[in-house]
């Protein structure tokens, strides 16, 4: 029975002790420092998301008074009560308005105060707010105050922006996780790092000739952990790495084989790649609705032929066009005709201008632009009539304009003068004098 017993506490001793992992021991440390810190993240995330939508918001409210303030002190001038109240109900759908109020200022009376707004807004010292005194140019270098313009943002359009930053969330766990991992790894330098670089030097060590020399990290017996999974897969490593090295050669010959296929492929892609951005290059100087150019490769070429213009002293001349009451055209046909009417206008403009060198651009809503380098104002005005006669031969219907019973164009001519002009506003300044001579003058013509 004695050496039963003998026998039996000789084989406990000897068992090894069940694994303990390193991990365990990080888990309580980071738990407190994850709880915190997401606290803390959290609330700076949000803080900053709710200054973020003021700005946000307050942008929006500048961008909609820049938009609309043009077409409201030009209803007030015009007296277009109608007009003025639809551009009141207009702006107080948009979303981030909660209130709009507009004051109309008159002579020896109180002013009249029209509003609009959102039916649950209320007054809030949260969101953001912008007052505008509203003035018009009855013509140009004259100014009139017609009014006040007050723009209220809406509180709730922030909470419902604020509870979609969703992202905060994210950004908050990546920066957790982050700062975690610099924690464990300061808890492993003890236990680990010691044993790690014990490690990394064997593995340098190594050579062909020495793959049986074996790894053994000192450390006791009976500490069975990762670290100890570790040294037993060095040790297997090294028994497999005659294979690994064979294969490696192998591989080495298939990427020779594939290196030039793959530099190709490159090839091809850069191509590809070349072409594509020299489309996107071509669409963002057209527009979308007429094929046109649009404001922005104007405003490229203009400066250009100026100055070309300018150097070798040769003519230039500029075109200013607009359809004639296209606004009672889209009121009388909707907006869907409108926009084929500017199609028509516009293709009109391609076959009349397709000269190497001349440019046609829409610059505006119903407002088009022609460059003409190398012609003087007689050339000019001969091409602004074959214009007209395009448009005439089209007949495009216009019932209810006052000129005509189709559409037609008025045009403002300007030739460039060296003495009096020096830089391209002042020549598109002349032409947009002739286009409103044109425009007062009846309409349906040229001027310049």
């Amino acid at each position: 029975m004695t050496a039963s017993r003998k026998s039996g506490s000789d084989d406990a001793a000897v068992a090894p002790a069940p694994p303990r992992s390193l991990g365990r021991r990080l888990v309580l440390g980071t738990l407190a420092f994850s709880l915190v810190f997401t606290l803390a993240a959290v609330a700076v995330r949000t803080w900053s998301a709710w200054q973020s939508n003021l700005s946000a918001m307050t942008a929006e409210l500048a961008l909609i008074d820049k938009v609309f303030q043009r077409t409201l002190a030009k209803a007030i001038w015009e007296m277009d009560r109608e007009e003025l109240q639809s551009h009141v109900n207009i702006v107080s759908r948009v979303s981030p308005v909660g209130r709009i109020e507009l004051r109309i200022g008159r002579a020896g009376r109180p002013p009249e105060i029209i509003e609009g707004g959102q039916a649950a807004h209320a007054v809030s010292s949260r969101a953001p707010s912008l007052q505008h005194v509203l003035t018009f140019a009855p013509y140009p270098g004259a100014s009139e105050n017609v009014g006040e313009l007050r723009l209220e943002g809406d509180e709730s359009v922030l909470w419902t922006r604020l509870r979609g930053e969703v992202a905060g969330i994210v950004v908050t766990q990546v920066i957790q996780s982050a700062l975690l991992a610099a924690l464990i790894m300061w808890l492993f330098n003890g236990a680990v790092t010691v044993h790690v670089q014990r490690i990394a030097r064997h593995l340098d060590e190594l050579t062909p000739a020495t793959l049986d020399q074996r790894l053994a990290l000192d450390r006791r017996v009976t500490h069975r952990d990762e670290l100890s999974l570790l040294e037993a897969g060095v040790n297997h490593l090294q028994s497999n790495l005659s294979e690994y090295l064979a294969r490696q050669r192998r591989d080495e010959h298939e990427l020779t084989a594939h290196r030039d296929r793959l530099a190709e492929l490159v090839d091809e892609q850069t191509a590809e790649l070349r072409s594509a951005n020299a489309m996107l290059q071509e669409l963002s100087r057209s527009d979308s609705l007429t094929g046109l150019s649009n404001r922005r490769h104007f405003d490229e070429v203009k400066d250009i032929e100026f100055r070309r213009a300018q150097r070798m002293n040769q003519p230039l001349s500029v075109l200013l066009c607009d359809v004639d009451f296209f606004k009672r055209y889209n009121d009388t046909y909707g907006h869907a005709e409108g926009d084929r009417c500017l199609q028509a206008v516009a293709e009109a403009l391609k076959q009349t201008f397709s000269r190497a060198g001349e440019l046609t651009a829409r610059i505006g809503g119903e407002e088009f632009a022609v460059l003409l380098p190398g012609a003087d104002v007689v050339r000019a005005r001969a091409a602004a009539q074959r214009l007209q006669e395009r448009l005439r031969a089209l007949s495009l219907a216009h019932a209810d304009s006052p000129v005509g019973d189709h559409v037609t164009i008025s045009i403002g001519i300007a030739q460039f003068d060296p003495e009096t002009m020096d830089r391209f506003e002042t020549l598109l300044h002349r032409a947009d004098k002739a286009l409103y001579l044109a425009k007062n003058q009846g309409r349906n013509r040229v001027a310049g």
